[in-house]
């Protein structure tokens, strides 16, 4: 069954670093316990960046000669459902969560998804993202929005998700106390996050005044200028208690500021990504005062914990965007995210403005 619009498929497909070329693709059709999903939203991530302007972003990089389509924080609308869908039907609003696991891996059966090595993630070499009019896509990764609910907020569930993916790991509870190095994208959702997991205190640093000024709007109780000669010092009088620091900048300055700052008996969640190797951390200080520093890599199991967060109302992610495009816009959108100028947080793309 499929719904009665008409159907053209665009894409914006990367070819070349830096420059986007729209084309037109066939609209696939939905294999067995698979939906067609028509998109209408897309948020740029920091990681969309990273392949539009080098090519990778850590371990994944484009082959040579290759394209890809961008996108993986994404929203619309069921178009068709293949055989065996059972949940959804065409005209339902649904958000994607973009990392389709093999089902079968060791990491897969122990529940932890996420560490899949066969998992299929949205723009992610050599997989295409959802920057065009019509995806198809797993049945049971397409969560079913409720009607009050945009399609920017549901985008937005995929860094949601990030943040409540290591709140669960830290261990963010009634009373916590949490320092924020970063407050781009990531790290703000992991403020809205440990504060609705029951963080009492929220420290936030970051380089960029703007973004400390969303931070503070956002709830933290203290922000703070990352480059202040005595940042340690003032992360320090703000609070004696951290019991979690969340490090999404992927600075080597901020991890270390989180392991000084971290109390003893602490953990340190790194969940920002470095183009370069950190050179220069004294673990040593860590390990004298048993800081657990953890890995947090996107999610597993949280896209049902963030739509009730975000349909609830007890987490507001509208404020994250900042502007907003039309498809044949991209470039420019892609262009405003590297700079992160004009107060740019999150760009969001808008695929399909007629739904």
């Amino acid at each position: 069954m499929e719904s009665k619009n008409k159907k053209e498929n665009k894409a914006v497909v990367l070819k070349v670093l830096r420059n986007f070329e729209i084309e037109s693709k066939p609209i696939p059709t939905a294999k067995p316990r698979n939906v067609i999903v028509r998109i209408h939203t897309v948020g740029i991530c920091g990681s969309d960046v990273h392949y539009w302007a080098h090519g990778k972003c850590g371990p994944f990089e484009i082959e040579k000669g290759k394209s890809l389509i961008l996108g993986h924080e994404s929203s619309g609308i069921i178009d068709s459902v293949g055989e065996g869908v059972k949940h959804l039907k065409p005209g339902d609003r649904v958000a994607l969560e973009p990392g389709v696991p093999c089902r079968y891996c060791e990491s897969c059966r122990s529940g932890r998804y996420n560490l899949c090595p066969d998992v299929q993630f949205l723009a992610t070499p050599p997989y295409d993202g959802s920057l065009t009019n019509y995806i198809e896509h797993p049945a049971d990764f397409c969560y079913k929005m409720p009607d009050h609910m945009t399609f920017e907020e549901g985008a937005l569930l995929e860094p949601l998700s990030v943040g409540a993916h290591a709140c669960r790991r830290g261990g963010v509870k009634a009373g916590s106390h949490c320092l924020i190095t970063g407050a781009g994208p990531i790290g703000l959702v992991m403020l809205l996050v440990a504060r609705a997991s029951g963080a009492t205190k929220i420290i936030v640093t970051d380089f960029m005044e703007n973004r400390l000024e969303v931070a503070k709007k956002l709830g933290a109780d203290e922000v703070f200028k990352a480059t202040d000669s005595d940042i340690v010092e003032k992360v320090r009088n703000a609070s004696s208690k951290i019991s979690q620091t969340f490090e999404c900048s992927g600075a080597e300055s901020a991890l270390l500021l989180a392991i000084r700052a971290t109390q003893q008996g602490g953990k340190i969640l790194s969940i920002g990504r470095s183009s370069k190797p950190l050179q220069n951390i004294p673990l040593f200080e860590a390990a004298d005062k048993e800081i657990d520093i953890m890995g947090s890599f996107r999610y597993h199991d949280t896209y049902p914990q963030a739509l009730e967060l975000v349909a609830s109302g007890q987490i507001n992610v509208k404020p994250l965007v900042t502007h907003r495009f039309t498809l044949e816009e991209s470039q420019k959108a892609f262009e405003l995210a590297e700079s992160g100028g004009d107060g740019a947080i999150k760009i969001a793309i808008v695929v399909d403005s007629q739904s």
